[in-house]
């Protein structure tokens, strides 16, 4: 397959001219307020989650004294970051798996297909990572020599029928893929899935030898145990364990875990499963954290064992805007079981951190209340910032005006399955302020502002658009069905107009200034319209510019 050029690098080498229409983007602002972030965090100890926001199906290897972590992003692009950290609780993005447009398409794909939970291992000098493009190729698996890249361009694995594949490299070199897949013969009811696995050689990169069922529906199938998925192998010792996830990613979601003298099997299940869930404890606890499953294990330089898994942080009847995060716990070994939480305990907020926990102010946050601002002076976008699908189109320019973020303008809506002109950034808070100032084009058929956007059919754009001598603010929103106008209002046209989106758990509201200091335009919104358990799919809420050509 040919090779493309990386994103980021491809937007810093634009430099011509923008058209008339463009709109410049000044700066941007996000800055989170929680309560329970708030809450004081002793010497030594580490705040959950990890990493806050959008970050599901954490996987995690560690090389010597250094801890590399990746995540799904489904079709959001580029896909799959690459995090590195000494501690296992401060994070730094230092690049993307996939980086180069002309790898994966996501053209026409609801957002939660694409690219589902990776998983990253490390072996003899190379790094790896398996992957599934739902919907979008299959099964595949880069490399690298360098974790921040560059990647690979992806080996598709044809020979796999199913999702979250999983390498699995022995002491004896031998290499394994395993993975979930349709079980053998037909299924007995919705959601029956086998775990699989299959020698893969490492000399030839490919799937040898024949595959075998390790588990079938899951733990204890004479109970229709559903969605048996997210396979990890481990060795310890004379022991493989198997360790997956089971239940669905909702409510039901938990993690289980049996063993071998072989990693063909036959696995027995530990009697004390699962080893992780929250689906025990009272849902109606203040704060409260759920969905847990879909984990990962690595071992400290220090002997100690962890755990990265996916939960989130719900409000109200099980909404959760900030999607499925990324958290950490230790794990505790007893007679020779990992154990991840104990049955009827909740997450823990903050909680004692590893022996080798790190101080590391000078890392952007990814947890806990923090300000982050980009003003568009760098030549490369900061990592933080996602394309919804794969753009086929630079419409983002760095170079033209020093420190203003430009965009034309695209004609694609958010609610297309194309690549709308949308930069988006994380809502990694319940509550929240994202604020933009942009310079608007005296076009009547522009429109710039700021989304928070779920999925296609989920979303609120607080917009401007010149009519006249004047300009008319106003906020769209798409809950499942017609595009709404929910309010809007004509005010004196400014060099510089500012944007607010604020939001208070599900209350969402809307301001604008126009010169005169921040104005009301809808206050209180339902906001759980970008809630996962109200917009379907597996992603959470992202903030960000917008601008778009339209004909209204």
């Amino acid at each position: 397959m040919k090779r493309g050029v990386p994103l980021l690098l491809a937007l810093s080498l634009w430099t011509s001219a923008a058209p008339a229409q463009s709109v410049d983007f000044d700066w941007f602002e996000y800055s989170g307020h929680d309560a329970v972030f708030e809450r004081p965090l002793p010497s030594g100890s580490y705040r959950n989650p990890v990493l806050a926001g959008f970050y599901p199906d954490p996987s995690v290897t560690r090389v010597g004294n250094k801890f590399y972590l990746v995540n799904s992003t489904f079709t959001y692009f580029p896909g799959i970051p690459v995090f590195e950290s000494g501690d296992l609780v401060h994070w730094r993005q230092i690049g993307n798996a996939v980086d180069r447009v002309s790898e994966i398409s996501f053209d026409g794909l609801d957002v939660s297909r694409g690219l589902f939970a990776p998983t990253i291992r490390y072996h003899c000098g190379t790094f790896y990572i398996i992957n599934t493009a739902v919907a979008s190729g299959g099964n595949f698996y880069l490399t690298a020599t360098n974790p921040a890249g560059p990647w690979s361009a992806p080996h598709w694995l044809p020979e796999i029928d199913g999702i979250d594949p999983s390498f699995f490299f022995d002491t004896d070199g031998k290499a394994y893929v395993l993975n979930n897949g349709p079980p053998e013969g037909t299924p007995l009811y919705e959601g029956h899935r086998a775990i699989w696995i299959q020698a893969f050689d490492l000399f030839s990169h490919k799937l040898i030898g024949p595959r075998k069922v390790l588990l079938n529906g899951g733990i204890d199938f004479a109970s229709h145990p559903l969605w048996i998925e997210g396979p990890h192998m481990y060795r310890r010792g004379r022991w493989y364990y198997l360790m997956c996830a089971q239940g669905g990613t909702s409510s039901g979601h938990s993690e289980v875990v049996l063993r071998s003298h072989s990693p063909w099997g036959p696995f027995s299940a530990f009697t004390g499963n699962p080893i992780l869930t929250q689906r025990d404890v009272d849902a109606r606890r203040a704060d409260p954290i759920v969905n847990a499953g879909h984990a990962d294990l690595v071992e400290g330089p220090d002997h100690s064992w962890w755990a990265v898994f996916l939960a989130g942080r719900g409000y109200g009847e099980g909404h959760f805007n900030t999607g499925r995060e990324t958290f950490l716990l230790p794990v505790s070994w007893r007679h020779g079981w990992p154990i991840i939480l104990d049955h009827g305990r909740s997450v823990p907020y903050v909680l004692p951190g590893p022996r080798f926990l790190a101080m590391a102010s000078d890392l952007a946050p990814t947890t806990g209340n923090f300000t982050w601002r980009d003003d568009f002076d760098g030549d490369t976008l900061k990592p933080e910032w996602l394309h919804v699908r794969t753009p086929t189109h630079p419409w983002v320019d760095l170079a033209s005006r020093h420190g203003w973020l430009r965009i034309e303008p695209q004609v694609m809506p958010l609610d297309g399955l194309g690549n709308p002109s949308f930069l988006a950034r994380r809502q990694q808070h319940m509550s929240f302020e994202a604020t933009t100032a942009f310079e608007l084009p005296g076009s009547q058929s522009i429109v710039a502002g700021i989304a928070a956007f779920q999925n296609q059919s989920y979303w609120y754009f607080l917009g401007a658009r010149h009519e006249g001598d004047r300009v008319r603010i106003f906020l769209e929103k798409k809950s499942g069905g017609a595009v709404q106008t929910v309010a809007a209002t004509l005010t004196t046209a400014q060099p510089l107009m500012k944007l607010k989106i604020s939001a208070a758990s599900g209350a969402y509201s809307f301001f604008y200034d126009a010169g005169g200091g921040w104005q009301t335009l809808v206050s209180a919104d339902d906001g759980s319209i970008l809630s996962s358990d109200v917009a379907g799919g597996f992603v959470g809420a992202v903030v960000g510019p917008f601008a778009r050509v339209t004909d209204k």
